[in-house]
């Protein structure tokens, strides 16, 4: 009745659909860690690049108020 489904033929089949599974379970998350990777490489590289872009502030003697150095500020 069973001749077709032997044991080893079974063991053989679920052994072979595991190590499918697992096999494209580790390339997924070999491909997220290197996306992780690249990203936070991204975000280091963009945080460097507005470094410039920061501006010394000083308090203005008449007013009290912050501005930047060197800006043109009139007290109202």
């Amino acid at each position: 009745m069973f001749g077709i489904f032997s044991l080893p033929k079974i063991l053989f089949t679920i052994a072979v659909i595991a190590a499918v599974w697992y096999g494209f379970k580790w390339l997924n998350r070999r491909a997220q860690v290197q996306q992780q990777q690249s990203d936070n490489a991204g975000r280091v590289e963009a945080g460097a690049a507005k470094a410039p872009d920061v501006e010394e502030m000083v308090q203005c003697p008449d007013c009290g108020a912050y501005v930047a150095k060197g800006g043109g500020h009139r007290c109202t």
